[in-house]
């Protein structure tokens, strides 16, 4: 029952008997006989099947978290049992403030808690990191909080939030960050990003017009920007980037203070989830 166990994974996944046919190079009906066999094996239905779509039902939801354990316990098999290869995968992805600060100090901790533990880190965005979570190729990610709901079957578990601040060269005079950002030109925290549209929803709230003069991801690479003389910025205060480096100053938005909050999001019910905790655990000790 192996093969149709994982292939209820994959139609758990990808939503549709179709989809999972062209993703694991089955036809439609190899797959939906796999299934079958499966519900028939198991004396219950997995899915409620409307159209083309394959919805998990409440036993199907049940059945997912042990299916994820039964083929992750058979893939441990191909190891040596007591030797040094005999580990338990994690993936994890994460964003790039998170990787240089927090996340090294929380995997140090893991790891002696969970010595079985062989680490992936992935990184990425915060919007692909979500759907890598959501499509199953991550166990969990350290990312920015969604600015829309989650799905049902996503978990979110809030780590810390980071307060904005106005990032501007030493040479800018003052502490009036409407007029700064009115009159300086603007380096901009990437709109793609969860924390670039905190920006944008930010900027637009205050009827602020910005003289945009770059727009970037990198935190890192916005805050030199700024040391060079190149403009000033809204950024996240993250451990990373503060202290500011010599020439730059960071101004308080006040009373206007918006924030962006870094967390967790797991799937509600997956095979790692005792070592995703613990992982959540050491990230917020991380912090204090």
């Amino acid at each position: 029952m192996l093969k149709e166990l994982r292939t209820f994974l994959a139609v758990a996944r990808h939503g549709t008997f179709s989809r999972t046919a062209d993703q694991i190079g089955l036809t439609q009906s190899a797959v939906s006989a796999q299934i079958q066999r499966l519900e028939e094996s198991l004396g219950f239905a997995l899915f409620d099947r409307q159209g083309r779509s394959a919805t998990l039902n409440a036993a199907g939801r049940e059945t997912l978290a042990r299916a994820e354990q039964l083929v992750a316990l058979f893939e441990q098999l191909h190891q040596q049992p007591g030797g040094e290869d005999f580990s338990v995968p994690l993936r994890v992805g994460a964003i790039a403030s998170v990787q240089a600060a927090g996340l090294p100090d929380a995997l140090v901790e893991l790891r002696r808690g969970f010595p079985q533990v062989r680490l992936r880190i992935v990184p990425g965005v915060s919007l692909s990191l979500l759907g890598m979570v959501d499509a199953g190729e991550l166990d969990a990610a350290v990312m920015i909080r969604p600015p829309f709901a989650l799905p049902p079957e996503l978990v979110w578990q809030p780590l810390w939030d980071e307060p904005f601040v106005l990032v501007v060269p030493a040479q800018v005079k003052g502490r009036d960050w409407r007029r700064i950002l009115g009159s300086e030109p603007f380096l901009r925290y990437d709109r793609a990003s969860f924390g670039g549209r905190r920006v944008a929803q930010f900027l637009q709230a205050q009827a602020i017009d910005v003289q945009d003069a770059v727009e970037m991801d990198e935190l890192g690479g916005i805050v030199q920007l700024v040391a060079n003389g190149l403009g000033v910025a809204l950024l996240p205060r993250s451990r990373p980037y503060f202290p500011l480096p010599a020439g730059v100053r960071a101004i308080s938005l006040g009373e206007a203070e918006f924030r962006r909050e870094i967390g967790m999001v797991e799937r509600l019910r997956h095979s790692q989830a005792a070592i995703v905790q613990g992982l959540l655990q050491a990230l917020r000790r991380s912090q204090r």
